[in-house]
């Protein structure tokens, strides 16, 4: 959001009331879950309508004016080739069944891909283990990594620090100053794994909940 509208009362106002409308497509009736820590009147609208705050989050922080340290690891973008080796990973890391294929190829043509980057880590015999995307804001702006995973497989063999390390590095060379990342707090792994990877943690701040009778 536009931090100069972050406030704004009349644009919260709108914001709720589609939120709140099934027939919009944004959010289902019944119980749901809004992240909005940088929308300051929408939260305060939303919290005004009944929702309630729910799980805490930490959002993580690093600096990219200076180089990142090496991965580590073997990175690539993704292409047409590695795609199965990605959902593959990603379906592991998340327990997504339905990250297919079909759906990557679908979302990276879209609009909203367009100055996004997924990177592929492999491991020293060439076998698929982390996966990250990268969002950028344009040059000079802060980028984000959502998600970030690796194959259960894989597990607590640093690969989720390298990984992190690249998507930083993959977001400098696209000019952004930083690199932003948010994971919930109870997943305390997650959060040692940014730490380690040389992101900052920023003050905690709570998912709206609306439950399902409200």
């Amino acid at each position: 959001m536009d931090p100069a509208l972050a406030a704004d009362e009349e644009l919260a106002r709108i914001m709720a009331e589609t939120l709140a409308q099934p027939e919009h497509g944004l959010l289902p009736e019944g119980q749901a879950f809004v992240e909005a820590h940088s929308a300051h009147g929408l939260r305060a609208e939303l919290l005004r309508r009944g929702w309630s705050e729910g799980e805490p989050w930490v959002p993580l922080r690093r600096d990219l004016a200076a180089p990142v340290e090496d991965p580590g690891i073997s990175i690539e973008q993704v292409h047409a080739d590695t795609v199965a080796e990605y959902t593959a990973v990603h379906r592991s890391a998340f327990d997504s069944p339905g990250v297919t294929d079909e759906r990557f190829r679908t979302m990276t043509p879209s609009p909203a891909y367009r100055d996004a980057v997924s990177l592929l880590g492999c491991d020293h015999d060439g076998v698929a283990v982390a996966v990250v995307t990268v969002w950028s804001a344009g040059v000079g702006r802060p980028g984000l990594l959502e998600p970030m995973g690796v194959h259960a497989d894989h597990r607590r063999r640093g690969y989720g620090r390298a990984i992190s390390r690249a998507a930083a590095a993959q977001l400098r060379e696209m000019g952004a100053s930083s690199a932003l990342v948010c994971t919930p707090r109870s997943q305390t792994g997650a959060v040692e794994t940014y730490v380690a990877a040389g992101f900052t943690p920023c003050a905690e701040v709570p998912d709206l909940q609306r439950c399902a009778t409200t």
